[in-house]
């Protein structure tokens, strides 16, 4: 075939794209709909012009249209890399593994159930084999989520719903292709009734096999492209290159899925990169890889489009009967799923809860597309499958996508508008006015400062001004109208919106690169927490949220028993310097968002919801530097370095916008600019290192802290360091249950804990220690003592306690004032004591 038409061809196919967005948006209806659309209108008129005598002059170009060189191959090697590689890349993964549960069991589990359900459907009502009525089952069950998730977001809903679908839709891509490719290989060998048994086995191991060898691959690319770090378009160019090298050899080498570790691949990346490369540069990769999958998802509906007329050639009265099993399967399928499972996991707490109006759109908006396509065509290509297979599978994969996207896909946003799913609440709709009418407040005063500085005429200005005051007196009223909101609403509307600057002040210091790029995505992750907390749980929700960023996570409690037990380090190190740099950016970000209350929330909610907000934050602030004070205690002098270290990289970006500044101005040129440059980025690569943490001295330097052992020499420090263990607690863990018997004594390094015994209660803190009361007077604990802090604990057995009791005068003291606080004689707790001396 001729390469100029070929190119031309190709270069109308972008010219449709191009086009097919506005008229989509014009239409109303979903992109890929419209794509789907013109591919099959430009095959059909392809088609007509052919067997037709209206005009010879168009038929090269026909041709051209219906003999281009596609195959399913180029869609599932070329394609579909592409769209899951850059859907990984766009993930928030750290907020997604907060739902990892209903993610997986949604994915995998509604995969099954559709596979299952609609291959015996199909076994029932045909003369198919079991085999080949699974493997359509296999190939129907994949998901588009696109279109409703772009309304999902058009119309504010949950980002946590949002994250389900999205997740849910990668990995059913993954799953469903590797059900297909077991389903395939039964039919292409000529077994009708297949082991289901044995063919499930597979599945882990092609699961597994894949997520490690992407992961191999992308570490392997995340250390190459960090060698580059100056050079940026290499490190582009070695990320396009990852997808595929890990789908092929995952395929071809191992004999694994290709899908999942493209998958894997990309989330590996997702979480590493951000680290390892430069903020500007990771943003650069994320918008190629954003525009590559915009081009990669509209030529592979376009294309897979122009196939559809050619797959429905030969079909029959009969295949319309089976169509219609096929999708009443599916949607029984997605029914169970969406309101049997779904609300199941709720029940267990291990999925949020999805109102019914969101799960009819979710069950309504979910379209089958061009990975649909591509795995029938897949099956009519293959010369090893019997062609009445053939024949059905094609014409029963295509009928479906195009019921879901013709029927279906026109239909959504009216369904979500008969749900009601595109109206804002009543108190988003109060708020809204509020918003809108501080706005405008806001802006007369910036106009008037603006028209005094430009010295415009008079009566121009009188007359804008009377315009504008008008509209504002208008905001005005309606705003009154609407301050009957409750003030339990007004205290969730105003946190989420103060959690929503507090995201957008941390954009601004990471842009500014006050806050390391290795920082980022988790200090974002927790801002967008809090936001979801807010907004399902109001006020309880955001302290949740706020508590569980503070809070000693199972990681940390793991890297603390390696390091104990196994004297494994290198785990801790790694997750205590994160969470020293993490509370230092929380600290610093606090500070920022403090003004915000008083510049926004006052004028819009009140001043009586403005102090509960500033109380909130002053907890979140003291909760943030008691964690902080308890690593500071641990390690002395790391908090300082990391603070150098912010000093630093704030003095660069001062730097660098100075620099851009004279040359903006003229005085400098392009060449001075560039070395200028060069120069900064080489320093600024060195600021980003982070100091090493060594946490080798930890116990030793938390016993040196305490005032309790201020009376003993260098050498007893030592021996008391290796003899203590740790523990952390976080606020509300319990650490002494009543009842239970006595077998050591607690140390209060940082944080805060409570004592209930016989009805009264009290509070110890930093240097206090408890649990020696039930050990010298040998009877079981009558206290019960939970953290009300995240809190750092030094234990002691209760020998070694009765030993150094023994040698130190200053922790005979404490237990005396301890025993007469509680009205013991402290005399026979020390008695044994004293008459060892």
């Amino acid at each position: 075939m001729d390469i100029i038409l070929i190119t031309t061809v190709i270069a109308s196919l972008f010219l449709i794209i191009g086009i097919a967005e506005p008229l989509a948006d014009r239409l109303r209806v979903p992109y890929t709909v419209i794509l789907a659309v013109l591919g099959m209108a430009l095959a059909s008129s392809a088609i007509v012009l052919l067997r037709t005598n209206l005009t010879n002059a168009l038929n090269p170009a026909a041709e051209a249209i219906l003999g281009l060189p596609i195959r399913s191959n180029v869609f599932l090697y070329v394609f579909l890399p592409t769209l899951l590689f850059q859907a990984t890349l766009g993930m928030n993964l750290r907020r997604m593994l907060d739902d990892w549960v209903p993610i997986i069991v949604l994915a995998v589990v509604a995969v099954v159930v559709a596979t299952f359900s609609v291959g015996y459907a199909l076994s029932w009502i045909s003369a198919l084999p079991l085999a080949a009525c699974l493997l359509v089952g296999a190939i129907v069950s994949t998901t588009d989520p696109s279109a409703v998730v772009s309304i999902f977001r058009s119309i504010s809903a949950p980002q946590r719903l949002t994250r389900i679908i999205e997740g849910e839709s990668l990995l059913n891509d993954a799953a469903a292709i590797a059900l297909f490719g077991l389903f395939m290989g039964f039919v292409m060998l000529g077994v009708p009734d297949p082991n289901l048994g044995e063919a499930l086995a597979q599945f882990p191991m092609l699961i597994f096999g894949g997520a490690v060898s992407g992961w191999l691959a992308a570490r392997i690319a995340v250390w190459l492209m960090a060698l580059f770090i100056r050079f940026e378009l290499a490190q582009i160019s070695i990320s396009v290159a990852l997808p595929y090298l890990a789908f092929i050899g995952a395929e071809q080498l191992i004999g694994a899925s290709g899908v999942i570790a493209v998958v894997a691949a990309g989330l590996t990346l997702n979480l590493t990169g951000p680290g390892r490369l430069p903020p500007q540069a990771w943003t650069n990769l994320r918008e190629v890889w954003d525009l590559l999958a915009h081009w990669a998802g509209a030529l592979i509906f376009i294309l897979a489009a122009l196939f559809i007329p050619r797959l429905l050639e030969d079909v029959r009265f009969t295949d319309f009967a089976m169509i219609a099993v096929v999708i009443a399967a599916a949607i029984a399928a997605r029914v169970v799923v969406l309101f049997g499972l779904l609300p199941l996991l709720t029940l267990l707490r291990a999925s949020p809860a999805v109102d019914r109006p969101y799960r009819v759109a979710i069950l309504w908006g979910g379209l089958r597309g061009a990975v649909t396509l591509a795995l029938a065509l897949a099956v009519t290509e293959s010369v090893r499958v019997p062609v009445e297979v053939k024949r059905v599978v094609g014409i029963l994969a295509t009928g479906f996508t195009l019921f879901t996207l013709i029927v279906q896909g026109s239909t959504l946003r009216w369904v979500i508008a008969r749900l009601g799913l595109d109206r804002l609440s009543p108190i988003d709709e109060a708020l809204s006015r509020q918003v809108v009418a501080v706005a405008l407040q806001t802006v007369r005063e910036d106009v008037a400062r603006t028209t005094e500085n430009y010295e415009l005429s008079r009566e121009i200005i009188r007359s804008e001004a009377k315009r504008f005051g008008e509209r504002l007196d208008d905001a005005v009223k309606d705003a009154e109208e609407s301050a009957n909101i409750l003030d339990r609403d007004r205290i969730t509307l105003g946190l989420i919106a103060l959690a929503g600057h507090e995201r957008d002040t941390i954009l601004e210091r990471v842009r500014e690169r006050t806050i390391s790029s290795r920082m980022a995505e988790q200090v974002l992750a927790d801002s967008e927490r809090l936001i979801e907390g807010a907004r399902t749980g109001g006020r309880s929700g955001y302290q949740r949220a706020a508590k569980r960023s503070v809070t000693y996570d199972r990681a940390f409690r793991l890297a603390v028993f390696l390091h104990n037990r196994l004297k494994f380090s290198a785990p801790l190190a790694r997750i205590t310097a994160d969470r020293f740099e993490f509370l230092l950016s929380q600290r610093l970000i606090l500070r920022d968002v403090d003004s915000f209350i008083d510049g926004r929330i006052r004028r819009i909610h009140g001043r009586r919801v403005a102090d509960l907000l500033q109380e909130l934050l002053t907890r979140r602030t003291e909760a943030v530097e008691t964690a902080l004070e308890g690593l500071r205690l641990q390690y002395p002098g790391y908090a300082e370095e990391l603070e150098r270290r912010f000093i630093r990289r704030t003095a660069l970006r001062l730097e660098e916008r100075e620099y851009a500044t004279m040359r903006d101005d003229g005085l400098i040129g392009a060449e001075v600019y560039t070395n200028l440059s060069l120069d900064l980025a080489a320093r600024r690569a060195a600021a980003e290192q982070r100091p090493r943490l060594d946490i080798a001295p930890q116990r030793s330097e938390l016993v040196r802290q305490l005032p309790l052992f201020a009376d003993l020499d260098d050498a007893t420090l030592k021996q008391l360091g290796r003899a203590f263990q740790t523990r952390y607690a976080n606020a509300d863990d319990i650490l002494i249950r009543k009842d239970n018997a006595s077998k050591s004594v607690f140390f209060i390094a940082s944080g805060a804990v409570e004592l209930q015994v016989a009805g009264q209660t009290w509070r110890l803190g930093p240097g206090e220690m408890f649990g020696q009361m039930a050990i010298l007077m040998q009877r079981p604990r009558r206290a019960l003592v939970r953290a009300i802090a995240p809190s750092t604990l030094l234990m002691l057995d209760e020998n070694r306690f009765r030993r150094l009791l023994k040698r130190s005068g200053a922790l005979q003291q404490a237990v005396r004032a301890s025993a007469e606080k509680r009205g013991i004689a402290p005399d026979r707790l020390l008695a044994d004591i004293t008459e060892a001396k």
